[in-house]
């Protein structure tokens, strides 16, 4: 027993440091990328010790334990990252879901079918994050019109996005580190759409239970989603300028309303030195006017975004604004909305805004002004301010930096949002639809279709350089970078192998079908705790060594790892989406239990019924 320990040594301190690198991942009582770099470390000083007591003996070079940073399959998640933000800049899935919205007072059952069905169709193809994140408030205002919390829909809406990563091999991160591992072991490649079969099943069983036992397992609370759409409800005075070509001109109103202003109420009209106040009877907009509108903050972003030319050019004719505004790329910066209340003694109080020099002043533009005590009819410009006042301003980050420290102004971080380059929407979604058919048709590998897809983003202005920077997630990076190093280690010192001969002793006797679905409950149990890309990576070298010691093909073992890893339902740390609606839908950890867990004892049961039958098992 002591020779062997002597002779194995560093496969059971390998064991050991992939143990603990799972405690301290799952507890995340440290940084995640503090935990990543330590494993690499601690293995990097594990493997060199062994290398001075027996050269050779391992084969485990610095080279192999660092590989992960150079990883194809780790460069095409970052390079799809950088896509799937490019969509989120620009805007580019604002379109359906406002169609989504307006239809949904028409057909709501059908509306809502279909908002899940987008979600799941979207996230089959890009990163799941940003998809969830348009259609977070598009299930909140689903929960308010069906008089339900939005607890009810909220873990649905993350778990949509996780089946749909069950479909194809750039669903997720896992599919292609799974994918990555079985081609540099096997020389075998996992088509685009290898996964749909069987992921297609699955996904109809989560859709369909989901349907049923949402109602008795969701909580029924109220979410912080409420309180910011009550927010977004308060009306704001605002102003448009009717200029020569705005698709307003020779507009005239219909019962006093005007159709093109959805969701805005014309409060006055100002022509000159006349004044038209409501109702507005054969009155047709002319170039020149001046409309002041009451209308939700969502109401006018959604106006500035899809007016891009518009928005810019209010910005660039700031009155006496400096010319400092532009980011670090150059040209006129992303702009953002942020919501200011003046603040009691302001030196602004009972001033009027052109008074002040506002522009001038703080480098905003003034969108908007609430005022809880009294309906205003005046120039925006005009409006003399109040305490307490909420402004709705349009300014750079660098803006919004400034005024942090003013005394005048109390910025609301939460109001914070950046407005959509929407002008560059259609070509996020060529870029994107090009990535995705090169991919899957075969024409170019993924690994270059998804680095030109985010060269793309950035050389046509979709994204500015820092944009792509930030949307490439440090611990996602060195998170798998540990894993792979980890799985190099295991399958190196022949503990992978070892594993796999006890998963296979041990159920052996009921046959291999056996083996399989065992594999799979452990892995869908541990991704619950470990991340999901990690777990691939730790369990697709044993699922391969457990396939060689029974003789059988090793697809289908790789496969059910990727299926179980991605099976991220029973706690909010599985997956980043579960995280992302904790919050709007006000849920506590033992409600993914409730709810999450049960559906994945659904997934391998059903896994372990079809799997015999796709596999020919």
């Amino acid at each position: 027993m002591f020779a062997d320990l002597s002779a194995n040594w560093p496969m059971y301190v390998s064991v050991a440091v992939v143990i603990v690198a799972i405690f301290l991942y799952a507890r995340d009582s440290l940084p995640m990328e503090l935990v990543s770099v330590a494993v690499i470390s601690g293995l990097l000083l594990l493997f060199f010790v062994a290398e001075q007591f027996a050269p050779g003996a391992t084969g485990v070079t610095p080279q192999m334990l660092l590989s992960g940073f150079g990883n194809p399959a780790l460069i095409t998640i970052m390079a799809l990252l950088v896509v799937g933000q490019g969509l989120f800049q620009t805007g580019a899935l604002d379109g359906p879901t406002r169609f989504m919205m307006a239809s949904y007072g028409v057909r709501p059952v059908l509306t809502l079918i279909a908002a899940f069905a987008a979600v799941f169709a979207t996230s089959a193809f890009i990163n799941n994050t940003p998809v969830v994140v348009m259609f977070l408030p598009i299930m909140a205002a689903f929960a308010e019109k069906m008089g339900v919390s939005p607890s009810k829909l909220m873990q649905p809406l993350s778990f949509a996005s996780v089946f749909a990563g069950m479909t194809t091999l750039i669903g997720t991160s896992t599919n292609l580190l799974a994918a990555d591992i079985y081609r540099s072991t096997e020389g075998v490649s996992l088509g685009f759409f290898e996964l749909a079969p069987i992921g297609l099943v699955l996904s109809a069983a989560g859709f369909l239970y989901m349907m049923v036992a949402s109602r008795f397992l969701l909580p029924n609370r109220e979410g912080m989603e409420a309180d910011l759409v009550s927010r977004s409800g308060r009306q704001f005075i605002a102003q448009i300028a009717i200029t020569e070509g705005n698709p307003l001109v020779g507009e005239t109103a219909v019962a006093g309303m005007f159709p093109e202003l959805k969701g805005m109420t014309v409060r006055m009209i100002q022509r000159g030195e006349s004044s038209f106040l409501p109702p507005f009877e054969d009155v047709t907009l002319r170039a020149g006017d001046l409309l002041i509108v009451a209308a939700t903050r969502k109401t006018l972003t959604e106006t500035l975004a899809s007016q891009p030319d518009l928005l810019r050019q209010m910005w660039q004719s700031r009155e006496g604004a400096s010319d400092d505004g532009s980011d670090e790329d150059g040209g006129t910066p992303r702009l953002m909305l942020v919501e200011a209340v003046v603040a009691p003694g302001s030196r602004m109080i009972g001033r009027a805004i052109e008074q002040l020099g506002f522009r001038r002043l703080t480098n905003t533009l003034v969108l908007g002004v609430q005022r809880r005590s009294r309906m205003m009819r005046a120039r925006l410009g005009e409006i003399r301010l109040e305490a307490g006042d909420t402004l709705l301003l349009c300014g750079s980050s660098s803006s919004f930096q400034d005024l942090r420290a003013s005394r005048d102004l109390l910025l609301l971080e939460w109001s914070q949002v950046e407005l959509p380059a929407t002008e560059k929407s259609l070509l996020a979604r060529w870029i994107t639809l090009a990535v995705v058919i090169g991919a899957a048709t075969g024409l170019i590998d993924i690994l270059h279709a998804s680095v030109l897809g985010a060269v793309g983003m950035i050389l046509t202005g979709c994204l500015n350089v820092r944009q792509a920077t930030r949307s490439l997630d440090l611990r996602i990076f060195t998170l798998i970078a540990a894993a792979i190093a980890m799985g190099t280690a295991l399958e190196q010192t022949g503990a992978a192998l070892a594993l796999a001969q006890g998963v296979v002793s041990t159920f052996a006797q009921f046959g291999t079908i056996a083996i399989l679905s065992a594999l799979f409950i452990v892995v869908a149990i541990l991704t619950n705790v470990l991340s999901n890309s990690a777990t691939a990576v730790l369990f697709t070298p044993i699922a391969i060594s457990a396939a060689h010691l029974l003789g059988v093909d090793p697809k289908p073992f790789v496969l059910a790892v990727i299926y179980a890893a991605n099976c991220c339902f029973a706690t909010p740390i599985a997956y980043q989406t579960n995280l992302l609606v904790m919050g709007p839908g006000h849920y506590k950890f033992v409600d993914y239990i409730r709810f999450g867990g049960p559906l994945v004892i659904l997934m391998w049961i059903v896994f372990s019924v079809i799997a015999p039958l796709r596999f020919e098992l």
